[in-house]
């Protein structure tokens, strides 16, 4: 029987509700500026809480391994705000890490999933990964290969950022050969990629049978995130609804709407999901929110 893995123990997949398909409370990186990490407890409650009275009901949390999850928090998070909280194992771009893992890498992301994560008893829902720009250097690959032999111990699904939403196309292909089912894998940051073929692009993703994750707006990729709900619209008429999900993304403290500038966890559904009804339609943003994320986070677990 398949179900999701939250940071409370294993739920039925439509008990997941309203999703935010990629998101972050906790997060700290190499990367991050100085004083821009997530780390704050009452922080990540405000803004989970601010999430769930705009109607939101679970968080996949995309932080990996070695990025500050704090699997010991986010118990405490769901139970005082009441969104359910799946948290994620795997490894990130290189670049985000001050010291790499040494440890056999596909052990490390079984056991936690299948036993905790660091002391606590809190398993990982998903296993997090990242490509590299355009193609799969040697560290994206050594980690690619190691997710792999994960998912076909576990059945855990796979999420990957893509490097300014590029090389889905090679991940994809890379996974599927090491026998990774497509339905397995969330393509992230999709919508980073806009050129003038992007719609043909990702129609053949989703055609493959991978789901397809938007992410934003975030500051970050302002530029490309008005492009978004275009992008979705295309895959719709093509058939994909199905296959989309959305994340907010949010990676910065300044982009936290509780004790930030915005725009937050929460314009998911306050901003976002109200213009997507008028363009889509409620029932396909349904689809979008709650059918699959149930679909997509939900395991047969080995």
């Amino acid at each position: 029987m398949a179900v999701v893995r939250t940071v409370l123990g294993d739920v039925a997949p439509e008990d997941l509700g309203v999703c935010d398909a990629h998101d972050h409370l906790f997060i700290r990186s190499a990367m991050l500026p100085p004083g821009q990490e997530l780390d704050d407890y009452d922080a990540a409650v405000q803004e989970a809480t601010l999430y769930a009275d705009a109607g939101g009901q679970s968080v996949i949390q995309w932080t990996p391994h070695g990025l500050g999850r704090r699997a010991d928090l986010l118990p405490k998070v769901s139970e005082e705000t009441g969104v359910k909280l799946v948290a994620a194992t795997g490894l990130h771009r290189a670049e985000h890490y001050a010291e790499l893992p040494t440890e056999d890498l596909a052990e490390l992301f079984v056991r936690e999933l299948t036993e905790g994560i660091g002391d606590s008893q809190v398993r990982a829902g998903l296993i997090k990964i990242a490509s590299g720009f355009h193609g799969l250097d040697e560290h994206t690959s050594w980690v690619l290969d190691a997710a792999a032999e994960a998912q076909r111990a576990t059945g855990a699904p796979i999420g990957i950022h893509h490097e300014l939403g590029t090389g889905a196309d090679a991940v994809l292909d890379r996974l599927e050969g090491h026998g990774v089912p497509p339905d397995r894998i969330v393509l992230g940051h999709l919508n980073r990629f806009p050129d003038h073929q992007v719609h043909q692009v990702h129609q053949e993703l989703a055609a493959r049978g991978a789901f397809l994750a938007f992410d934003g707006p975030s500051r970050g990729n302002h530029a490309t995130d008005w492009r978004m709900v275009d992008c979705l619209a295309a895959l719709v008429e093509t058939g994909y609804a199905d296959h989309l999900l959305l994340g907010g993304d949010t990676t910065t403290a300044r982009a936290r709407l509780a004790t930030g500038e915005g725009p937050g966890m929460p314009y998911l559904l306050t901003n976002l999901r109200p213009r997507l009804t008028r363009r889509l339609g409620e029932d396909v943003v349904g689809q979008i929110f709650v059918t699959n994320p149930a679909r997509a986070f939900a395991t047969d677990w080995k």
